[in-house]
């Protein structure tokens, strides 16, 4: 009886212990700071696992609490969206610039979503165009005689044939130059037979003779042929017509037997040693287009070679057609490789004159036309739309001036599909977030009307990609959104590039399915159960 008295009064001690501890545990819990939720059993973390800075070590703050979600919907205290998520704390120094959006890492992975951080780059850009090879205008000379005449032989006549500077071309039988040739002779008899008469007369007699041989030089007659009409003293019928230049014939219209006239071009020449690039750069990229730039010239007939030369001249016009200016590039052409009207593709290295400057790829820059945004990464699967300043651009990246630091993750694949998810927020309650699109709204799903085009069609999963215009109960953007349909008789007017209109509801939070459609201009094909 002792034994079992002793048993009971331990008992009691030991129930009025365990009480007494569960009563200062609750109390104390009471009034211990409101900290962030967690996993039951878990240290308490914020989002995307970091360490929460609790108001207890003096770190941070709370905020206010946004909807784990991603909705533009706040609240100052701990609270439970409609499907039972805690909401999530912003701590003071971590609150976004802008809207962030939230989307579930499975569907981050099916979207192959890829970042890069914003560093300091060497941004250097490439002017790229497209021109023509032509000759040097400087290098062009023509065999114009100044006197009619005949061609009596040709020595040069094929086109495409090399000539050296003075050699000969044609002789020729022209009066004027026979007339020319005695009156010189005639006066150099006279300056003989006059030589003792008054030094006045000998003067006007050398100058006759003076007068005679200037025509003739006036005519392009090469001295060789002076030379021999001073040595021989006799006039020669056919006079040979010298090259007056070195390079190649280009042009060559002289026939042998042929009558020419004063000024009539008989051959055309070019020296092909240098030949000009006349490229076609766009209005764009004309402000980083100076003389003495470099340039590397490529033609696809030796697709191994690359070819050198330097801007010499930027032409003061633009074509209206195509928006672009003529770029005169100056090249030195060994061996004669570069021939006349070849196509070519040019690189100029456009200079800058900074070092390195912040920057991100092309890819990463979502650009309505009044906006530009890139999508920074805050943690796994929440992204913030940040609105940027840009700057240079230059192979592959663009400079961001504005609106982000470097070393932030900044989305360069699938941040249109983000960015229509950031548009969508405010009416879609979970991008990718499959385990609640089966929850039914309690409300009867509102119809919104748009129109738009078939992308395509997918009968077996009774769903169709339309790109439609703005919906404005719905204050959405024109984008490509997958609709299911609720009949799926409805696909069977809908062809891919065809213009409808059509009626959607919201079945479920995100989940988007089309009740009427019918060609634009039509009547509507509607589902008879809705």
């Amino acid at each position: 009886m002792k034994r079992a008295l002793f048993i009971l009064i331990v008992g009691g001690l030991i129930a009025a212990s365990l009480a007494a501890g569960y009563w200062w545990g609750v109390s104390k819990t009471a009034q211990a700071p409101q900290t962030a939720t967690g996993p039951v059993g878990s240290a308490a973390t914020g989002r995307m696992g970091e360490n929460v800075k609790s108001d207890a070590a003096g770190k941070s703050r709370v905020l206010y609490y946004r909807n784990p979600m991603g909705l533009a919907d706040t609240s100052p205290a701990p609270k439970k969206d409609s499907m039972g998520m805690d909401y999530i704390p912003v701590y003071e120094g971590e609150e976004p610039q802008g809207p962030e959006v939230k989307i579930s890492l499975d569907r981050v992975q099916k979207l192959g979503v890829r970042t890069q951080a914003a560093a300091l780059r060497d941004v250097s850009h490439t002017v790229r165009a497209l021109g023509t090879i032509q000759v040097d205008e400087r290098a062009q000379r023509t065999v114009s005689p100044r006197f009619e005449g005949w061609i009596e032989r040709l020595y040069v006549n094929a086109t495409g044939e090399f000539v050296r500077r003075g050699q000969p071309l044609m002789e020729i039988y022209s009066p004027d130059l026979v007339a020319a040739q005695q009156e010189y002779l005639v006066a150099t008899r006279g300056v003989a037979a006059l030589k003792d008469a008054s030094p006045e007369i000998q003067a006007s007699m050398r100058s006759l003779a003076e007068g005679s041989l200037q025509r003739l030089r006036n005519w392009d007659i090469a001295e060789e042929e002076l030379a021999r009409l001073r040595a021989e003293g006799k006039p020669r019928n056919a006079i040979t017509l010298r090259s007056p230049a070195g390079g190649v014939v280009l042009e060559k219209p002289s026939v042998q037997g042929m009558r020419f006239m004063p000024g009539e071009v008989l051959y055309k020449i070019a020296d092909l040693s240098s030949v000009w690039l006349l490229a076609e750069v766009f209005e764009q990229d004309l402000g980083m287009v100076r003389n003495g730039q470099a340039a590397k010239v490529r033609v696809n007939a030796y697709p191994d070679k690359v070819f050198e030369g330097k801007v010499a001249f930027v032409y003061p016009t633009v074509t209206a057609e195509t928006r672009t200016a003529k770029v005169r590039i100056e090249m030195r052409n060994p061996g004669q490789l570069l021939k006349p009207a070849m196509y070519a593709s040019v690189e100029l290295m456009a200079e800058h004159g900074r070092a390195q400057r912040l920057s991100v790829p092309d890819s990463a820059v979502l650009d309505s036309g009044t906006r530009q945004i890139v999508l920074v990464r805050r943690g796994e699967g929440l992204f913030e739309p940040r609105e940027v300043k840009l700057g240079m651009r230059g192979d592959g990246y663009v400079e961001v001036t504005e609106g982000i630091k470097a070393g932030e993750e900044i989305v360069v694949s699938a941040n249109f599909l983000i960015d229509a998810e950031s548009n969508l927020k405010a009416a879609v309650g979970g991008f990718g977030h499959s385990a609640h699109d089966s929850q039914p709204k309690p409300a009867a799903p509102k119809s919104h009307a748009a129109e738009g085009t078939v992308e395509s069609v997918d009968a077996k999963a009774g769903s169709v990609s339309i790109a439609h215009g703005p919906v404005a109960s719905l204050k959405w953007l024109g984008m490509t959104m997958e609709f299911k349909v609720k009949d799926p008789t409805l696909l069977q007017g809908m062809k891919v590039g065809a213009k409808i209109s059509f009626e959607f509801a919201e079945q479920a939070p995100g989940e988007w399915v089309v009740v009427r459609a019918s060609p634009v201009g039509g009547a509507p094909e509607a589902h008879k159960g809705h």
